[in-house]
């Protein structure tokens, strides 16, 4: 038996089989869950190509965060074709060219508040999707990088993911009451297909790589994975509100 026997598990953002989300889909289904992806816009055919190689091919949803008919669809069928949700998987980000890399002051509100959206508030809309589905309590997790510091590059980016930390904590005192539990993943860098787009990335690795206590390996997921799924199932059912750093212990060194 899995720890996740049972659970029906809403899993977001898997594009490749790099990705945290596809080794997270991956580790659920070897631990016993049904899993359902979502993908979106051009990215939705390269979700459904990739569903393919896990070891049961899952359905893939359509889901723009930013597209509330989107939204609404995805509630309806979610609640008609399945009924109910035990969990779900944030791993949704995205932010313009100029909140990357270059000049800090240079982006513009209408580029920051696409990152802020798609990045932060979209914890918010999958929640208001899976809540109505767990009438039963539930688990929602996040996959996070650390925002406590400012990194190089990462910018705007950085300041989408201090609201993304922010939301799950409100996310978390208000969804309490109704038994779901709403933490985050603080993962060191992943060699996968948004890690390549910030200026700057390969920097980052080698730093993690030299830093960590445990030390890191940028291509592979399953640690994260394997934490994730431990986040999403019964074995942690007093904790909520809580960033998990699975990043070799890289946050608690100093420079």
């Amino acid at each position: 038996m899995g720890i996740l026997d049972g659970k029906r598990i809403l899993v977001t953002g898997v594009l490749t089989d790099s990705s945290i989300a596809f080794g997270v889909a991956k580790t659920a289904q070897q631990e016993g869950a049904e899993i359902i992806l979502t993908g979106a816009g051009r990215g939705l055919s390269l979700t459904k190509r990739t569903a393919r190689k896990l070891d049961s091919e899952p359905p893939v949803l359509e889901l723009d965060v930013t597209d509330p008919q989107q939204v609404q669809n995805l509630s309806k069928t979610l609640a008609d074709d399945y009924g109910t949700i035990d969990g779900a998987v944030h791993a949704i980000g995205f932010a313009p060219e100029s909140c990357l890399g270059g000049e800090f002051m240079d982006a513009p509100w209408e580029d920051v508040s696409v990152a802020v959206q798609i990045s932060a508030y979209s914890l918010k809309t999958v929640a208001e999707v899976v809540v109505p589905l767990m009438p039963n309590g539930g688990s929602i997790v996040g996959m996070d990088f650390d925002a406590t510091v400012a990194w190089p590059a990462y910018n705007w980016m950085g300041v989408a993911k201090a609201a993304f930390e922010s939301t799950s904590r409100y996310l978390a005192k208000n969804l309490g009451a109704q038994g779901i539990r709403v933490n985050l993943v603080s993962a060191g860098p992943i060699r996968s297909i948004a890690a390549k787009s910030i200026p700057g990335f390969s920097e980052l690795e080698n730093a993690w790589s030299d830093r960590a206590p445990l030390g890191w390996d940028q291509n592979d997921t399953e640690p994260v994975a394997r934490t994730t799924v431990a986040m999403l199932s019964d074995f942690f059912p007093a904790t909520t509100g809580e960033i998990v750093h699975v990043d070799g212990g890289f946050h608690a060194t100093g420079f």
